[in-house]
């Protein structure tokens, strides 16, 4: 199974991540990857896709896709060190993974963040995601 980034949300103010299930008119409606449960965000919320977010390297920007495959390159099937581990270990694993990351834009406080999004992708979905190519092609046969 296929994982699609554009349909996995990360809300602010909420634990874990959502599955898009449908706009309301209340606002959007998300399914707990973790507990399946379904929750309406109200329009106020601030949501965003995982696909939309990329960490700042020296190069530029790499999305999170990229990012999770590196770190499951480093990782391989061991899991990912937990968010409230130490400022040195998550910069280790960082350094090792993508070792161009910029340090002054890409903070341990966001690393925490993907760690723990890398851990529910990981029990939950999967790392065979859905290329953008793949996602336009969907919507030009819509």
């Amino acid at each position: 199974m296929q994982t699609d980034l554009a349909r996995i949300l990360s809300v602010s103010g909420q634990h874990g991540l959502f599955q898009y299930i449908a706009q309301a008119r209340s606002g959007a409606i998300g399914e707990s990857l973790a507990t399946k449960q379904r929750k309406v965000f109200p329009p106020t919320s601030r949501i965003s896709t995982l696909a939309d977010i990329a960490i700042y390297t020296s190069e530029g920007e790499m999305k999170l896709d990229e990012v999770f495959l590196a770190l499951k390159a480093v990782l391989g099937e061991d899991a990912a060190p937990s968010s409230k581990a130490s400022d040195k270990e998550l910069t280790d694993l960082f350094r090792k993974a993508i070792p161009n990351y910029d340090a002054d834009r890409f903070y341990v406080s966001h690393m925490r963040k993907v760690v723990d999004w890398y851990d529910q992708i990981a029990k939950y979905a999967s790392f065979d995601f859905v290329k953008e190519e793949e996602q336009q092609g969907d919507a030009q046969e819509a």
